[in-house]
């Protein structure tokens, strides 16, 4: 399978593709019209099914997939996600405000001109941009086209803004959908610093044509997403039209992370007060919790022939983190 952009995948070889989708999804109980969530080449990208005989039969390694082809011979996929609100914890307020996002993308043609075309999430790092990107386009009942900015950096010049149109032309084929821009500042940092950055600037011009809307896109809306909004060139970040705040969970919402998320681990978690932990973590982001406190202890705690994890396992990894975070302070040049 080849693509232009990492998350649009081409089908050539159906028999190859045939072998990768049976050893992928090998046991899983098909019903029509489920998707088929790829997991390793093409993360939330997937496949719907369109029709199963029998209904409801477990894929197996004998399973016959046909993939169906549209009049231009493109596989029939659809990009979604599994991600909903509910899996977002905390950030109300950037909720609240994707609701017009939500409302454009479930009737383009109401807002005419007035449409939100240009969003700017921003924040400190695992806060749950992506995630509610995510869950907005899984609301909305519409596509979701992600792609990280550094993948925009090609060898060549003229590489990056050659997939900027292709990856719009693909979004408007679509739409209504939404384009996700992750880590923007890569290629949008203030034009002060572009001369080090190879072919940022044409990059930077071709998104900026299709932010303008001088070519007409009805029904896609751009996110871009970044750590750094301050650091984002001024002619970018003034194309964004509204910015949705990310911030860092409090108290309670890092207890609802660390009780949500400690339920589905392959061992019980005992002797463990979440709410100690929850007060011992202020400052951690979401995915802080979950993979350096969460995950670091579950492992430490498999690889000492344990049954189970217990409370100290969490203090523990909790204590070091923070050591270790102080200890790097006076080396950091950027944040």
């Amino acid at each position: 399978m080849t693509g232009i952009l990492d998350d649009e995948p081409i089908i050539e070889d159906l028999d190859v593709f045939e072998f990768y989708a049976r050893e992928q999804w090998n046991g899983y109980v098909a019903r029509e019209g489920d998707y088929l969530f790829d997991r390793r080449m093409y993360p939330d990208f997937a496949y719907k099914i369109l029709e199963v005989e029998p209904p409801e039969s477990i894929i197996g390694l004998n399973t016959s997939i046909i993939v169906n082809n549209d009049d231009n011979g493109m596989p029939a996929i659809e990009f979604k996600s599994d991600v909903t609100f509910e899996d977002v914890i905390g950030q109300n307020n950037a909720r609240q405000k994707c609701r017009l996002i939500e409302r454009f993308l479930e009737n383009p043609e109401k807002f005419g001109k007035w449409a939100p075309r240009n969003v700017l999430f921003y924040g400190p790092s695992g806060t749950g941009k992506t995630m509610l990107a995510k869950a907005l386009a899984n609301k909305a009942h519409v596509p979701i086209l992600p792609i990280k900015a550094t993948q925009l950096i090609g060898e060549f010049v003229g590489e990056g803004a050659r997939q900027i149109h292709q990856l719009y032309d693909r979004a408007e084929e679509m739409q209504p959908c939404i384009i996700f821009i992750d880590e923007l500042d890569a290629i949008a940092l203030d034009r002060r610093y572009q001369e080090l950055r190879g072919d940022v600037s044409e990059i930077v011009n071709a998104l900026l044509t299709e932010m303008d809307g001088i070519m007409e896109r009805e029904g896609v809306c751009t996110v871009g997403a970044t750590n750094r909004a301050e650091a984002l060139d001024p002619s970018v970040r003034s194309r964004f039209e509204e910015e949705i705040e990310f911030v860092l969970p409090n108290e309670e919402e890092r207890l609802k992370i660390l009780q949500t998320n400690v339920n589905t681990f392959p061992i019980p978690a005992r002797d463990v007060d979440l709410s100690k932990l929850a007060k011992m973590t202020a400052g951690f982001s979401g995915r802080d919790l979950v993979e350096k406190v969460l995950k670091t202890s579950l492992h430490q705690a498999i690889m000492d022939d344990k049954d189970e994890v217990t409370g100290k396992y969490f203090e523990n990894t909790i204590l070091r983190l923070k050591k270790d975070d102080k200890s790097h302070v006076a080396n950091r040049m950027y944040i």
